[in-house]
């Protein structure tokens, strides 16, 4: 697996996770506050997308994944 793929992989886990503790009628809710790691990976995917850097491929690439094409 490509590290941009781990990347993808991580974000998606990251937001779904957030939006169950997150949103109130959840069954796992804990706080509100939650949606702010959505909101962070939000504007982390954004700022990759318009930079073509992103810290999170950087340490994945050096934990030894390869890079993506």
């Amino acid at each position: 697996m490509s590290s941009w793929q781990i990347v993808r992989i991580l974000a998606g886990t990251f937001v779904l996770l957030s939006l169950a503790l997150g949103i109130p009628g959840s069954p796992v809710f804990l706080s509100s506050w939650w949606l702010a790691l959505a909101a962070f990976v939000g504007v982390n995917l954004l700022q990759s997308g318009f930079t073509g850097w992103c810290l999170s491929e950087r340490i994945i690439r050096k934990l030894g994944a390869r890079a993506g094409a």
